[in-house]
Formats: structure tokens, sequence, C-alpha cells
């Protein structure tokens, strides 16, 4: 070839090269979004975190006969259940309906959503002796044990986590006034415990359905 041929082969070459690599790249408008992995756990975590709405089918409360009862006067027994808010009997089953009705509160309206059983187990029910509460007051100690349950198929879904639903209870002349009021052990607990209930109901999330 002369040095003249030579060169409009090259040129050819080079043209055609330029309009393939021109060809091959896409404009903006027909490129497909892409996705790192890291942005796409980020969109899962968002729809994952969401509180789950829940449907209530049962809630089931078991005060172990295990747990120790105290009927002694005096400021801090050592017992797992020390309850004075009622006529002295059965503590267990006193506990059991305290739960129970706390329960039905904190869940009476949550009818739509996923269908589970709530379980509740009472790990320390410490409230005040008479000694205690009409001098000094102090801290009625409600924990338990929350799992909850896919209704239909019995799996586990959340817990057991350990739950604390104590509240601070008057002393003294305050005790007397609040008692004359209406507002007693049994209202102070039971109100409490519907609170912590429901709060921990209302936040939970669960894995989602696929």
């Amino acid at each position: 070839y002369t040095m003249s041929t030579k060169k409009s082969l090259c040129a050819v070459m080079l043209m055609t090269v330029n309009s393939g690599c021109a060809a091959m790249m896409p404009t903006s408008r027909n490129v497909t979004p892409s996705y790192t992995s890291s942005e796409i756990s980020i969109g899962l975590d968002a729809v994952i975190a969401a509180p789950s709405a829940l449907a209530i089918t049962s809630v089931q409360v078991t005060v172990q006969q295990s747990l120790q009862v105290s009927e002694a006067d005096v400021f801090v027994p050592i017992a797992d259940i020390v309850w004075r808010g009622q006529p002295e009997g059965d503590r267990y089953q006193q506990v059991s309906a305290i739960f129970q009705d706390a329960a039905a509160r904190a869940t009476g309206d949550m009818t739509l959503g996923r269908g589970v059983i709530v379980s509740l187990e009472v790990t320390r029910f410490h409230g005040l002796t008479e000694k205690a509460r009409y001098t000094v007051g102090g801290n009625y100690a409600v924990h338990f044990l929350m799992t909850v349950r896919d209704a239909a198929t019995g799996e586990i879904l959340d817990g057991p986590p350990p739950v604390v639903a104590d509240v601070r209870g008057v002393g003294g002349v305050r005790t007397i006034a609040e008692d004359n009021a209406g507002r007693t052990e049994l209202v102070l607990v039971t109100e409490r415990l519907a609170d912590v209930l429901r709060g921990e109901l209302t936040s939970l999330v669960l894995p989602v359905e696929l």
C-alpha cells in the first residue's frame, strides 16, 4: 500500500471504532435505574421497622405457684408476690385477674391485622405492705415475660422479653386521700399495667409475612 492509502485506512478504522463506542453508550433517558445492595437493605429495613398491625385473638396469663407469697406486714417482705390491694385470699388468682383486666383494656380495640396470641408470665408482683403504704410509700414492682405467637400456626413471633411495669405509690396521708377519691392500689396498678402492655404491643415489630 502507498502511504496515502494507509492513512485513509487508518482514518476509516478510527471512525468505525468511535461510532461503535457511541452506539454502546445509552442515553440517560434509556438507562435502567440501578441500586446498590446497601440501598436495597435500607429500603427493606424501613418497611420491616414499621410497627405491626395486630389482631389479638386471646391473652393467656400464667402465675406460677412456685412464686413465693408473703402476707408479712413489714416494710419490704422477701417474696415474689406482695399484694394488699384486695382482701386476703388467693393472691395468685388475684394477680392473674389483674393482668387479665389490664390486658383486656390494652387490647380491646386491637382487632385488625395479623392474628396473634399473647402470653404473659408473671415473674414478680411486689406491692406495698400496710406499714410501707401508710408511712413512706414506695414502688410497685410488676414484672413479667411476654410472648407473641401466630394465632394460626403457633409460631413464636416475639419474646419472651422481660417487661417492667413498675409504678410509684404515695404514702401516709396522701394514700388515705387517694383511697377516699377512689384511686386505690388496684386502680393504680391496673392502669399502669394496661398502659405498658398497650405500649409494648403497639410498638412491636414482627417479621414480615411472605
